[in-house]
């Protein structure tokens, strides 16, 4: 990778001792790394390079990759890798995917509808009231509208069906019900049976002051959030550990991080 988050991680693995190959990397992110000019869409450059490197550890940090089937591809050529799988990817990859696999395995989610056409998402709107708009697949973390009212909703959701704002990633949308409240992040690290619970975080992603706007691709972060350990012991109970459940009986092997 080449954004913040893998500059963090080059950064802690060099700190503890690592010899860190990055590709493509960063400025940043040469400070700690030897990088190489290899783009993480080429998923067959990038395991030529860590079997010729005799990489120990490969750590996939953007989304897209690991949707790709990256880390299938590095495990089959017998390299550890820290990442899910194209199979568990989609819960990042596909909203619908992600929502249809809470619905199943009853954890808590937002009310909702998968759309495919203006009409379907305009009689969702009608349906759930103050709701959110979302592309199904990956868009750079810009793929979400909070709407105020029904037309911005529609209006919203015919941006991503008929003008493909975000491409295919838009070919489908959720139409979710708005949930009001306190927005925290909670990741943890599991290798497919037991969880850590890292920190939390709080995300502010409104482009401008006083929660306003449209989400940005980038945010500002704060850590640790307002949690207490009640309510981290909740969304271990209700979420994490039930996602890890239902992981493994849809047999998806989860090697990585939930978020």
């Amino acid at each position: 990778g080449s954004g913040g988050r893998e500059h963090a991680l080059a950064w802690r693995l060099a700190k503890s001792g690592h010899e860190i190959v990055a590709a493509p990397g960063n400025p940043g992110i040469e400070q700690v790394a030897r990088c190489v000019p290899i783009g993480v869409g080429e998923l067959d450059r990038l395991c030529e390079l860590v079997v010729a490197e005799r990489v120990a550890l490969c750590v996939v940090g953007p989304e897209a990759p690991l949707v790709a089937g990256l880390a299938d591809k590095l495990r089959a050529c017998g390299v550890t890798t820290f990442g899910p799988g194209a199979d568990g990817a989609r819960l990042e990859g596909s909203k619908a995917f992600s929502k249809q696999f809470f619905h199943r395995h009853s954890i808590p989610t937002a009310p909702f509808r998968i759309c495919a056409s203006v009409a379907e998402a305009e009689a969702a709107i009608g349906e759930l009231g103050e709701v959110v708009v979302k592309a199904d697949g990956l868009a750079a973390g810009k793929g979400v509208v909070v709407a105020k009212d029904a037309a911005e909703a529609l209006a919203a959701a015919r941006d991503m069906l008929e003008a493909r704002r975000f491409g295919d990633a838009g070919a489908t949308v959720i139409i979710e019900k708005q949930i009001r409240g306190r927005e925290v992040s909670v990741l943890a690290i599991t290798d497919g049976k037991t969880l850590e619970v890292l920190p939390a975080v709080e995300d502010h992603k409104t482009i401008f002051d006083g929660d306003r706007g449209p989400n940005t691709g980038g945010m500002g972060t704060v850590s640790p959030a307002w949690t207490s350990d009640d309510v981290i012991a909740r969304i271990r109970h209700e979420i994490l550990d039930p996602t890890v459940r239902g992981l493994a009986a849809d047999g998806i092997d989860y090697r990585g991080v939930l978020y």
